[in-house]
C-alpha cells in the first residue's frame, strides 16, 4: 500500500500537499506566517502529512537508505518524504522541533475570541510501515536506556494491526512479533499563536499543537481557541498508533492522509475559550497541560470542572464528586516538555449520545 501525493482518495474539497512551500519543519505558525490556503468556515481540507521519522539528520536525511535498511524497497518510499529530506528548509536541529507541519490554513471569519472546530473526517494510511523512536537521552526514562539497543524500532501495519519484532534473546525470539491494534490520528492539530516568532513544534499549549491525544481519531472533534485573524490551522505528526504516555519518546510514527472540516464557532461557551477541548461520539474530553505532570493533572481537573459546571450545569461540588466516581483521567504524553493529561467524561452518563 502506498499513497503518493495527489493519488488515490482525496476526500476534501481542498488539498494541501506536503511540498516545501506548504511545510514548516520544526516550527508552528505565528500571526505573521503566510497562509498556504484560504477557505470559508465549514470547508473540508485534505492534507498529505509526512512523518519526520526517516528524514531527520540523525537518520541520514535519506529515507530511501534509512527505510531500505529495514527492507523497504525504494519504490515504497513516499516521494514527498524524499523531496523534503533533500530540501534545504530553514531548520536548526539544535533549536527546532522534528515535526513536519502543514499549513497554516486561513479560515475566513475566524477572529480572536472565536473557537475553531476541527472535525476529523477521514484518515488514510499512506504506507504500511513506520518507526517508534527512542533516542536514549529522552523519553520517560532518560539515561536508563544505554546505547546498547536500537534507537529506531521498525513497525509494520497489516489491516487493523500493527506489529514489531521482539528483538534480543534467542534467534527464535528475535523472529517473534508482538501485535497491537492500529488507531491512526494526527499528533499535531493547532492554530497560529499570537506571537512574533514561530514557536517550537514540540510543546503543546493553548494553541493546541503537539497534543498527542490518542482519542482524536476519525469521527472526533477538537475545539481550539483562535488567537489570530484567520485562525492559522496546521496539522502534522501523524501516528498509526500510540499508547497513553508515549513513554519511549514517539508513537508508531507513519504518514497519514487526513481530511478535516474547519468550522468557526462564534460565541463559544467559556470552557472552549481558554484551552483545547476534544469530543468523540462517546466522550467529552477536557485537557490539562503543564511542564509538571502533577500540575497538568490539576489543570485537567479544573478544565473538567469548568465544563461540567458551565456546559452541563452541575454544582461544583457535585461535579468534583462525579469526576472522582466516574471519569477517567489519562496521561496523554510525558515526552513533549509540556505534559498532557486528558479527562474522559462519558456522554451516556448524562443521557447524551452523539
Amino acid at each position: 500500500m502506498l499513497l503518493q501525493a495527489g493519488h488515490g482518495p482525496i476526500d476534501g474539497a481542498h488539498y494541501v500537499a506536503a511540498d516545501p512551500a506548504n511545510v514548516l519543519w520544526g516550527r508552528l505558525p505565528c500571526r505573521d506566517t503566510k497562509a498556504v490556503l484560504t477557505v470559508d468556515s465549514g470547508a473540508t481540507v485534505t492534507f498529505d502529512t509526512v512523518s519526520h521519522e526517516g528524514i531527520l539528520e540523525d537518520q541520514g536525511s535519506d529515507p530511501v537508505a534509512f527505510f531500505g535498511s529495514f527492507g523497504v524497497p525504494k519504490g515504497e518510499v513516499l516521494d514527498d518524504a524524499r523531496e523534503l529530506a533533500s530540501t534545504l528548509l530553514a531548520r536548526d536541529p539544535a533549536a527546532d522541533g522534528p515535526h513536519v507541519v502543514l499549513g497554516p490554513v486561513h479560515v475566513r471569519s475566524a477572529h480572536p475570541g472565536d473557537v475553531l472546530k476541527v472535525e476529523i473526517l477521514t484518515l488514510h494510511r499512506r504506507t504500511d510501515y513506520g518507526i517508534v523512536s527512542t533516542r536514549h537521552t529522552r523519553g520517560a526514562l532518560p539515561g536508563e536506556f544505554a546505547l546498547d539497543g536500537p534507537e529506531f524500532t521498525f513497525c509494520r501495519a497489516d489491516g487493523d494491526t500493527g506489529s514489531l519484532a521482539y528483538g534480543g534473546g534467542s534467534a527464535a525470539l528475535r523472529e517473534r512479533r508482538v501485535r497491537f491494534p492500529l488507531a491512526p490520528f494526527p499528533g499535531i492539530l493547532g492554530v497560529a499563536t499570537d506571537t512574533v516568532e514561530r514557536p517550537n513544534s514540540i510543546p503543546p499549549g493553548a494553541h493546541g499543537g503537539n497534543l498527542d491525544i490518542r482519542h482524536l481519531l476519525t469521527g472526533s472533534a477538537l475545539y481550539l481557541p483562535v488567537q489570530t485573524e484567520g485562525a492559522g490551522f496546521h496539522i502534522g505528526d501523524p501516528h498509526f498508533a500510540q499508547g497513553n504516555g508515549e513513554v519511549a519518546l514517539t508513537a508508531f510514527e507513519a504518514p497519514l492522509r487526513a481530511t478535516v472540516r474547519l468550522t468557526v464557532v462564534k460565541g463559544a461557551a467559556a470552557h472552549l475559550l481558554a484551552r483545547p477541548f476534544a469530543e468523540t461520539d462517546a466522550h467529552w474530553i477536557p485537557v490539562g497541560l503543564h511542564e509538571d505532570l502533577d500540575e497538568a493533572m490539576r489543570d485537567a481537573v479544573r478544565a473538567a470542572l469548568d465544563f461540567l459546571t458551565g456546559h452541563v450545569g452541575m454544582a461544583r461540588h457535585a461535579a468534583y464528586a462525579y469526576l472522582s466516581a466516574a471519569a477517567d483521567f489519562e496521561v496523554s504524553q510525558v515526552v513533549d516538555q509540556v505534559k498532557g493529561v486528558h479527562c474522559l467524561i462519558r456522554k451516556a452518563d448524562f443521557g447524551t449520545e452523539a
